[in-house]
């Protein structure tokens, strides 16, 4: 199917609400340090955020590819994603895994906006990135498991209804292989805050609503589990594979729109009685940067048609990310220069999306993490961790 008729009608629809949310409302609500609930409810009013989420569900049914155009498009007029765009690859993991009963249950509300599924609980302090190593666990007692532990960097818990958790059913020590006796869960949010579940926000040098979750002897419905116990990591490897997708789609709105500002800012900023744009040293940045992105946006490009192929993109979702926030990175910088002082100052935006583009070099996996990963399984290199 085409769905080019569709992305364009996406974007124009975007942009209206992008418009009605501009630099001052982020500014605020950065200053603040304040979730953006009425973007969150716009884009949910608009049925933006439902994209993926099958029609007999209340979705459009779409695929990634319009999701990712969705995220690039926020970015590329100067908001934030990161509020929302949990709820498009956390989901995927309850549609692709999730009995017909948890589906039909869950994705009508979530669709409508009833129900928010904006946490990932998967990272804890001990493990980071070696998610095979997490230490919660969820003990079977009777129709539910008992949840012990801790997770950290757990964005938009506060203001989410559900989150998908993956906790420790089997010992590591007891696992047939280190990817198994891991399982998944939906969590009611506002069930275990009642029963022993405490949510501390972590403020952070960007408006993340980033949390540490401390879980004990949480009670969870036996039949909250998401498919089979003990093949857990594999559900959330495909979730994993669509948040770096998107994220990527992110970092190349981002750059887009870093890019966007400095070619108008070089153009009229005039110094010696010339655009400063007219200067080897202000021009030829500007133009690395935009050709770094277009290279990035391909292999974003890549990674989501194999993705909605069904084909195995791990490799690719990985290298898109890296590729498309280190062109994010450095359209930032090159903005911020062409700026000079003045991109140090609020009211010109730059210097809040310079530290939000700066957090994908770090999650939701590191560049040395995507680096060791490629030498293993696509070049055959010794495993280095």
């Amino acid at each position: 199917m085409d769905y080019d008729d569709i992305i364009e009608q996406v974007r124009e629809s975007v942009a209206r609400i992008s418009a009605e949310f501009p630099g001052e409302y982020w500014r605020n609500k950065d200053r603040k340090q304040e979730y953006p609930a009425e973007f969150v409810q716009a884009l949910t009013d608009a049925g933006l955020l439902a994209c993926l989420i099958p029609e007999e569900f209340g979705g459009s049914g779409l695929p990634l590819r319009v999701a990712a155009e969705i995220v690039q498009t926020i970015h590329q007029n100067g908001g934030n994603a990161a509020a929302c765009h949990a709820q498009m690859y956390t989901m995927g993991t309850l549609l692709r895994h999730g009995s017909a009963e948890q589906k039909s249950r869950y994705l009508p509300a979530i669709a409508s906006g009833e129900l928010r599924l904006q946490a990932f609980g998967v990272t804890e302090p001990t493990a980071g990135t070696d998610t095979t190593s997490i230490s919660t666990t969820a003990v079977r007692d009777g129709d539910r498991y008992i949840v012990n532990g801790q997770k950290v960097w757990i964005s938009r818990a506060e203001y989410s209804d559900l989150m998908i958790l993956l906790a420790r059913t089997t010992s590591k020590e007891k696992a047939s292989k280190r990817t198994k006796g891991l399982s998944v869960f939906i969590v009611d949010i506002n069930e275990a805050k009642k029963y022993g579940m405490v949510i501390r926000p972590i403020r952070t040098m960007l408006n993340h609503a980033t949390t540490e979750i401390f879980f004990e002897n949480v009670p969870v419905p036996a039949e909250n589990l998401i498919g089979n116990e003990g093949d857990g990591f594999s559900y959330i490897l495909s979730g994993m594979n669509a948040e770096r997708i998107l994220i990527a789609a992110e970092c190349i709105g981002d750059a887009n729109w870093f890019i966007d500002k400095a070619t108008r800012y070089a153009c009229e900023r005039k110094v010696f009685g010339r655009p400063i744009g007219q200067n080897q040293g202000i021009q030829f940045p500007i133009a690395r940067a935009y050709a770094q992105t277009q290279a990035a946006t391909l292999m974003v490009q890549k990674a989501v048609d194999l993705y909605d192929r069904g084909q195995d993109c791990g490799a690719e979702a990985n290298m898109a990310k890296m590729l498309a926030s280190e062109a994010s990175w450095a359209a930032a910088d090159m903005c911020m220069q062409t700026h000079g002082g003045f991109g140090l100052a609020e009211e010109y935006d730059i210097e809040r999306k310079f530290r939000e583009t700066r957090l994908y070099q770090i999650a939701p996996i590191s560049t040395n993490l995507i680096l060791a990963y490629l030498g293993e399984h696509r070049l055959g290199l010794p495993r280095s961790y």
